[in-house]
């Protein structure tokens, strides 16, 4: 409510501005009222050429359009302080007004004498005015993301500049506004170790209006459920909470964990993240709130109906090349295979004494590499469901599940009610306490939420289901549960560029290329 009376109250204030200004410059107010013809008015007022009316229809840049207008008003009236010019780009709502009640007078551009101004001011001019608008975009409109990993393969390949839509979902607003500016949650050539943000202030969550929700088969970004506290070595390797289950509270806490084979296992410092400061994920959106998911032998079923898989779906394959043909890097290589998952496979037939490469591979790839003379056999690789799966969402003995026998398990829609037993409290928990912030406690078998004893819960937010197209390469809802309605920030719209790390050059086949290329 708070956030919808503050955009509320910047929009009657650069109209109530404008209405001013009109007037001082001999235009009858309410023409400032009329949309479109206000924004004609408005150029022809601070002298501007036909070209400004053009930059007004593009997106993006009628942000910057609007807020350079609003410094050529500050123009008209002959105010060229600096910090002036500034808080008019920072609070066109506040300053319009201001200027609008003042005394100044208007002066028509063609009369008003050039105004020089040094070469150092005209560069810290665009500096500011630059900072601003990104601001604004990024935070609002678009951003551009970077595909770090091979989770979304061969959907999205690493290397990948991404394009992501703000406004396809509505824009979240800012939950901690002390922080640097176009920097996520570290500060650059710090090793990660710096934050960029301070969490003094925290405001709560709140979404403008968009063009419409997440849907079926969506590429979603979001902020990392189980990335509240982590560990900063480990960033989204590792998460802390897996760490903690594996090898104890005592160790981590201490930095004291070992693995199988006595190597450390590097912890650094624990942080508790605000939610906006998580890192960014992004996953194909499966399940949608109200849902009931199942995955039987990799196929997952919604409601109790067979899902189409997504184009570029990939699993793993057990691939034995015959002996002594071929080249099976170049060959590999030649169908798409990254070395990055080359590496992996040579690291599994080493550790497991098998002559099979263990890979992730399209259906249709697959299928080229079974045509192959020189391969003497593709196996799908199938994961059964496991006597003890604690790696799995949602880290207990009653659900024996696998990444491919996963289920069923249902999504909670906001207002839904939830009836608690001991079998699904593990399910709920997380949702119940970190996510809707309630406390909960299990006495005698007895639930108490917020100290109140009950059975049900009800839910104040929609859920996710969001899993990687790299099937058995993905850490995902089958690892960390439900993706939070609050936790969405945007939808995958295009690939700008891309650069393939294994070959040093452009794809430049991947360039510009849309979200429907993908379906």
């Amino acid at each position: 409510m708070v956030y919808d009376i503050l955009l509320l109250l910047y929009f009657v204030g650069v109209f109530l501005g404008l209405c001013l200004i009109f007037r001082k410059s001999g235009i009858p107010f309410w023409k400032a009222l009329i949309p479109v013809y206000n924004i004609v008015l408005w150029i022809k007022i601070c002298g501007k050429d036909w070209k400004w009316y053009i930059y007004f229809l593009i997106p993006a840049i009628n942000i910057f359009t609007f807020l350079l207008l609003v410094v050529e008003t500050a123009k008209v009236f002959r105010r060229y302080n600096f910090w002036e010019q500034t808080f008019a780009v920072i609070f066109p709502w506040i300053y319009l007004p201001a200027l609008g009640f003042s005394k100044l007078p208007y002066f028509d551009p063609k009369n008003n004498p050039p105004h020089k101004v040094s070469e150092l001011r005209d560069w810290v001019d665009a500096i500011v005015f630059a900072l601003v608008a990104a601001i604004i975009i990024r935070g609002k409109f678009f951003e551009l993301y970077h595909i770090p990993s091979s989770s979304m393969e061969k959907t999205l390949l690493v290397g990948d500049r991404t394009l992501v839509s703000k406004y396809s979902y509505g824009a979240r607003v800012t939950m901690t506004p002390l922080s640097i500016p176009l920097v996520h949650n570290v500060m650059p050539l710090t090793g990660g170790q710096v934050e960029s943000y301070l969490d003094w202030i925290e405001l709560p969550y709140h979404r403008y209006p968009g063009l419409g929700s997440v849907q079926r088969y969506d590429a979603v970004v979001f902020n990392y459920p189980d990335g509240d506290t982590m560990c900063s070595a480990q960033f989204s390797n590792r998460s802390y909470y897996d760490l903690v289950r594996e090898y104890g509270r005592e160790a981590v806490w201490n930095d004291r964990v070992v693995d199988a084979s006595g190597t450390p296992i590097p912890i650094g410092k624990i942080r508790v993240r605000p939610l906006d400061k998580r890192e960014n994920f992004i996953k194909r959106c499966i399940g949608l709130p109200g849902d009931t998911l199942a995955i039987h032998d990799q196929q997952v079923f919604i409601n109790g109906q067979p899902l189409a898989d997504p184009s570029y779906l990939q699993f793993t394959y057990a691939v034995l090349f015959k002996p002594g043909m071929g080249m099976p890097r170049k060959v590999l290589d030649e169908m798409g295979v990254s070395s990055e998952d080359y590496g992996n496979a040579l690291l599994q037939q080493q550790y497991m004494g098998t002559p099979y490469y263990m890979l992730p591979l399209t259906r249709q790839m697959a299928q080229q590499l079974s045509q192959r003379y020189d391969v003497a056999d593709v196996q799908p690789v199938v994961f059964p469901a496991l006597d003890d799966s604690r790696d799995l969402f949602p880290h207990d003995t009653i659900h024996q599940w696998s990444v491919d026998n996963y289920g069923p398990i249902h999504i909670p829609a906001a207002g839904e009610t939830i009836n608690l037993t001991s079998e699904n409290i593990a399910i709920y928990q997380r949702l119940i306490t970190s996510y809707e912030h309630n406390t909960l406690e299990i006495r005698d078998g007895q639930f108490f939420i917020n100290g109140t004893p009950t059975t049900q819960y009800r839910v104040r937010q929609n859920y996710y289901w969001m899993m990687g197209d790299n099937r058995h390469n993905s850490a995902d809802s089958r690892y960390w549960g439900f993706v939070p309605e609050d936790h969405i920030l945007g939808k995958f719209i295009a690939v700008l560029w891309s650069h393939d790390k294994d070959h040093g050059k452009i794809r430049w086949n991947r360039c510009f290329k849309s979200i429907k290329s993908f379906d």
